[in-house]
């Protein structure tokens, strides 16, 4: 799922510029922490600001008439080395948290900094000591989650715990106020998420944690990043729920039905479907503790993209998953793919939110997907509140494959193209355009779930899709959502195992940018690249990325803009054509809405109403993470602070940076 997903999307970033011509806590002697903040203060206590996922901030100091002279406040680096001596080098993508006066950021290689939120200065800082050197398929980490112990007194050590999962996959509970591991939690304030799976990882490299933990009601829920393509029987993907004290399981659950009496066992069939790994959650986990309620967004079975022993519907992949936070029992589930073949996995945060139809309040889950869909769905039953229809798509051509008939299709209209006619095939230059059109005309392309084949199949969208990790932002109040969308599209082939040459297709991969991954354990090996020119010029049209805004009262698109620009590695690229992108949105109650995610160096604010361009921010380098906003004091500052950095085509950097507007 993962590692193959990300470097496909490396690979995807040199098409663009081609395509336009014993662990440890120190700390330093800054003013101590306490463990509450100002009763004026605002805060984003969760990866979404609140446990739901919604993103809303509850502020208006910016406003859409304002924003224009938001200004840097001050930049905090935090010293990290953005390279890898193997794997993927790290990316930069976490949305720090604002708690108790204390804004709290964490690193690839899973450092926790406290920071002034004010001034930008370190308080204190946990190192885990991850080895860089394992070779991680998707080298981040995407944040932190916090839980506050009622039951400990004011300045008891670990009264207000920072937890974070570490791409090597510990989990560790932190003193908010001093960053020491917790005393009574697990071994030395850690435990080992590789252990007790029922399909141990082969390596460390194969089971990561890129996705904060999610906390409800004082059990700490974690999934799991799994690189899903080697083989059939890839680490497992259980949910697992620990106790916030103890670090004790208290529940797990598997996405993979074991026992005969689920009732969606035997949509899972085959002589090793019940050893399938993956399926797991590696986005963010969001919950309701008012309902007991976790959701999780599960993702694709191993492997990918032939599902020939795991046949049948795979039932909990795929899927948006309701669990009891306190017992991990199944409430219920809605797939948003059927025995996926495409790595159409749920890399979007569910959002929690709550639509107004008819005069009445719907509690409701948002999901958009990777197929480009966005679903709305009852938050106590999982019934669509916006129809959903089961459509005939196209089958399988590839032996031993049971492509499933039909495909849920949401009604409300499509975020990102569910198709690639022949006139849409677009080339940068007469050269590109024909190269291109003769691609076209060799592959299988029928639309949106369009399965792979031996012939090589065009997939729009492609397994980055869609909809990405980036999710949903969600203004409760105008009742508006915001999507940012990727618009290009991949080629995927399934060659015979008998027929591949790995030396060969190595040295492909280096000339024509594919990526192979083995599959073991089935008849094929699998080649995917970007739908480009042999010089990696691409195919597809721009715009090639997209924010996009959907009415929540009667699912029409309020607006579609290009996203970003690709001026920072090709500047003679118009606007217009928008810019692949990885990270997510925010809104404010003023209006505003404020994302990165872009190729280009900057942040943008837009106007909620119209998707008018309202600021651009210079950033170091390109920001593939989610901004988050807060004010400290009743009479501070509104402060948006953003990641920008890592390493590749978004630029190298390790800065935190944190925009206001001027002092009056």
């Amino acid at each position: 799922m993962r590692a193959t997903r990300m470097l496909v999307f490396g690979t995807m970033m040199l098409v663009v510029m081609l395509a336009t011509t014993s662990c440890h806590s120190s700390q330093s002697p800054s003013p101590p922490i306490v463990d509450r903040s100002d009763g004026g203060a605002v805060e984003w206590s969760s990866y979404g600001r609140d446990p739901g996922g919604e993103r809303p901030a509850p502020l208006d100091q910016i406003t859409r008439e304002n924003v224009s002279r938001l200004f840097v406040a001050w930049t905090f680096n935090t010293g990290e080395d953005m390279t890898a001596a193997r794997g993927r080098d790290p990316a930069l993508e976490t949305t720090p948290l604002m708690v108790d006066g204390t804004l709290f950021i964490s690193t690839p290689r899973g450092r926790v900094i406290a920071l002034d939120p004010e001034t930008g200065s370190e308080r204190w800082r946990f190192d885990p000591e991850v080895d860089p050197s394992l070779g991680f398929g998707d080298f981040a980490s995407r944040g932190v989650a916090t839980w506050l112990d009622s039951a400990r007194t004011y300045g008891a050590p670990c009264r207000r715990r920072i937890f974070m999962a570490t791409i090597d996959a510990r989990l560790f509970a932190l003193d908010a106020v001093t960053g020491a591991p917790c005393d009574g939690f697990g071994v030395n304030g850690a435990i080992d998420l590789r252990e007790g799976l029922r399909n141990p990882p082969d390596s460390r490299s194969e089971y990561e944690m890129t996705s904060p933990p999610a906390v409800i009601n004082g059990v700490v829920v974690t999934g799991s990043a799994v690189a899903d393509n080697g083989r059939t029987t890839m680490a497992s993907g259980e949910v697992r729920g620990w106790d916030a004290r103890t670090g004790a399981l208290r529940w797990s659950w598997d996405p993979v039905p074991q026992a005969p009496d689920d009732e969606a066992y035997d949509d899972w069939r085959g002589a090793s479907a019940r050893r399938t790994g993956g399926a797991n959650a590696w986005s963010v986990i969001v919950s309701d503790p008012a309902r007991d309620l976790v959701f999780v967004p599960t993702g694709s079975a191993s492997p990918d993209y032939y599902g020939g022993e795991r046949i049948g519907s795979n039932r909990y992949a795929n899927s948006v998953v309701a669990l009891r936070g306190s017992t991990g029992q199944l409430v219920w589930s809605f797939q948003t793919v059927h025995h996926d073949l495409w790595d159409f996995d749920n890399a979007a945060p569910p959002a929690l939110t709550t639509i107004r139809r008819n005069g009445a309040k719907i509690p409701v889950v948002l999901q958009a997907t990777k197929s480009g869909m966005l679903f709305v769905l009852h938050r106590e039953t999982g019934e669509p509140v916006f129809p959903v229809e089961e459509r005939q798509v196209p089958g399988s051509t590839v032996p031993g494959e049971q492509a499933w008939p039909t495909q849920p299709f949401s009604a409300i209209a499509p975020l990102s193209p569910h198709s690639f006619p022949m006139d849409s095939v677009w080339g940068a230059t007469p050269a590109d355009l024909a190269e291109c059109r003769a691609l076209a005309a060799s592959l299988r392309n029928e639309g949106v779930f369009t399965p792979p084949s031996l012939e090589g199949t065009l997939q729009m969208p492609s397994n980055i899709g869609g909809a990405h990790w980036g999710g949903v932002a969600v203004d409760p109040a105008r009742q508006i959502a915001v999507v940012p969308v990727n618009r290009v599209a991949t080629v995927v082939q399934l060659i015979p195992r008998d027929q591949a040459d790995r030396e060969e297709a190595q040295r492909e991969a280096g000339r024509m940018g594919y990526e192979y991954a083995p599959m073991r354990g089935t008849p094929y090996v699998m080649r995917r690249r970007l739908f480009t020119t042999e010089a990696r010029a691409f195919c597809s049209p721009p715009p090639f990325g997209a924010l996009v805004s959907v009415d929540l009262t009667t699912g029409a698109h309020k607006w579609n803009v290009p996203l970003g620009t690709i001026q920072s590695l090709a500047p003679q690229a118009p606007s217009e054509w928008g810019s692949p992108n990885l990270g997510g949105a925010i809104t404010t109650s003023s209006g505003v809405v404020f994302i990165g995610a872009a190729l280009d160096h900057a942040i943008r604010a837009y106007d909620i109403e119209s998707g008018r361009e309202l600021w651009k921010g210079s950033l170091p380098a390109g920001a593939r993470a989610t901004p988050m906003t807060y004010r400290v004091r009743e009479d501070g500052r509104q402060f948006v602070v953003i990641a920008a950095g890592g390493s590749d085509v978004f630029g190298t950097g390790d800065a935190i940076v944190a925009f206001a507007l001027p002092p009056e």
